[in-house]
């Protein structure tokens, strides 16, 4: 959507340097940037692309602005006012009320008329969708579900059954939501199966990535709060508890029954065993798991980062000799 320089700067708290008239209309990155594209600089590993920019204007420090060759937007955090001014230059397109022909929707179902329903979309009984809610090609929502107003499905959702979500909420292809989470009882005679009779509360402002599977609790609710964002192929396990604005980037694993404080970050692979408490503020580093509950903010990690195959021969060669090596100073020491 065409707005211009001018306006953004007024709407969100930036100073501008450049002509207030000036229009843009998309967005991009510094490198592919045209006259009519906001973009932004937050990283230094980018600043060598900047004097050569084409853009309509450039978000960035105080401290980038005489390096910069076109408009600027002024601001102490560019990358939170980018996301913030395109979400006004590139709106989400409204929604359209209306329920597809080929849909098809339990006879107890309550959908505002607000709502849009896509192709090939099923409704359960009982279940309840809110106002101005768009539900994309091919989603299954099951019995006794809530989607709260405002919430996008993109497409090929499926929430299986006693999925209550707030308001606002984001949910990419191929999330999977309430299926049954691993609950196997061992016997003589093998595994029986535990029955997972619990549900998933979802709160608002919430996004979830594609291809994320998030179980039903076993007894009670599996629970993501307020504001938490999970990325794409993530899985979060029965009667997992995920405090506001934690943040799980792709391929974290939570297992059952695990509390996570608010404003945690588990970068990529991160992940936690079973029935542990995290406490609010902790940052796991990518291929790293907790063992233990964590009682104190920080960050945490554990994984050995990829080094050339000869030389990790080596280190594990000499890891193998360590239990030898251990007798030897033991004898030394008496």
């Amino acid at each position: 959507m065409p707005i211009s320089l001018g306006e953004l700067a007024t709407r969100f708290g930036c100073e501008l340097i450049g002509d207030p008239d000036t229009v843009v209309s998309g967005v991009s990155s510094l490198q592919d940037a045209g006259p009519e594209s906001l973009t932004f600089l937050s990283s230094s590993a980018y600043a060598k692309q900047l004097p050569q920019t084409k853009a309509g204007a450039v978000i960035l420090r105080a401290s980038d602005a005489e390096s910069c060759p076109v408009a600027a937007l002024v601001s102490s955090d560019p990358y939170s006012t980018y996301a913030r001014m395109a979400a006004a230059v590139c709106p989400v397109a409204p929604v359209e009320p209306g329920i597809h022909s080929s849909a098809v929707v339990a006879a107890s179902a309550d959908i505002a008329e607000s709502a849009s329903l896509g192709p090939h979309v099923v409704v359960g009984e009982r279940t309840r969708i809110g106002e101005r809610v768009s539900i994309g090609p091919g989603c299954i929502i099951g019995n006794d579900c809530v989607i709260g107003d405002d919430s996008r499905l993109i497409a090929n959702v499926t929430f299986v059954k006693r999925v209550r979500i707030g308001v606002r909420g984001v949910f990419h292809p191929g999330l999977v939501v309430g299926a049954d989470g691993f609950g196997n009882a061992m016997t003589p005679d093998g595994w029986v199966k535990v029955p997972q009779v619990g549900g998933v509360r979802i709160g608002d402002d919430v996004e979830i990535g594609a291809n994320t599977t998030i179980d039903c609790g076993a007894i009670g609710d599996t629970v993501i709060d307020n504001g938490v964002r999970i990325d794409n192929l993530c899985q979060i396990a029965h009667n997992v508890h995920i405090g506001e604005h934690t943040a799980l980037a792709a391929m974290s694993g939570i297992a059952g029954s695990a509390t996570i404080g608010k404003r945690c970050m588990f970068a990529g692979q991160g992940g936690t065993v079973g029935h542990i408490s995290v406490c609010d503020d902790v940052i796991v580093a990518a291929k790293s798991f907790l063992s233990k509950d964590v009682t104190e903010a920080g960050t945490y990690g554990s994984s050995f980062p990829a080094v050339p195959a000869k030389s990790w021969a080596k280190q594990l060669a000499r890891f193998r000799r360590l239990a030898n090596l251990n007798e030897r100073v033991k004898k030394l020491e008496k």
